[in-house]
């Protein structure tokens, strides 16, 4: 029962990490697309409120509820070949989210408090925004692969 637990707890995660990333951009894509600063704005604010809620539990979910899982199965972490490809693709995911995305975002979001108020959008801010579409995309394709590692669990 523990070993079920702890994967539950993992495909929770990824369910909330992959959900997250992919729904964001969707719906950050529809409010900058349409120019009106208070929605921009408040697309923005929403970015940064649930990568930090959803996005960074997501991922402590996936490791808590995999590292358990494997622990619980005495898994050797480092012989099984799907294994180590799917944390090199999760940490370098997370790599780059840290240190792109989490800064990109928090530069994007103190510029949308000012715009929000009814300013004009700078157009360093849709630099950044295309920077951050960009980015996540990068982002997401390494996620998306190593939840298929972790089912299809290739030799």
């Amino acid at each position: 029962m523990a070993y079920e637990t702890a994967k539950f707890i993992h495909i929770l995660g990824i369910i909330m990490l992959l959900g997250n990333v992919t729904a964001t951009a969707i719906w950050k894509f529809f409010a900058d697309r349409s120019k009106d600063p208070k929605i921009v704005g408040f697309g923005q604010r929403l970015v940064t409120l649930t990568d930090w809620s959803l996005t960074v539990w997501g991922a402590a979910l996936t490791m808590i509820g995999g590292y358990g899982a494997a622990a619980i199965a005495q898994m050797d972490l480092m012989s099984e070949r799907w294994l180590v490809l799917g944390q090199i693709l999760f940490v370098a995911s997370g790599a780059l989210w840290i240190g792109i995305l989490v800064p990109l975002q928090i530069r994007m979001a103190r510029m949308a408090r000012a715009f929000e108020a009814g300013d004009t959008i700078p157009d360093a801010y849709w630099r950044a925004s295309r920077i951050w579409f960009i980015v996540g995309l990068a982002i997401t394709v390494p996620l998306v692969a190593a939840a298929w590692v972790m089912v299809a669990k290739p030799s």
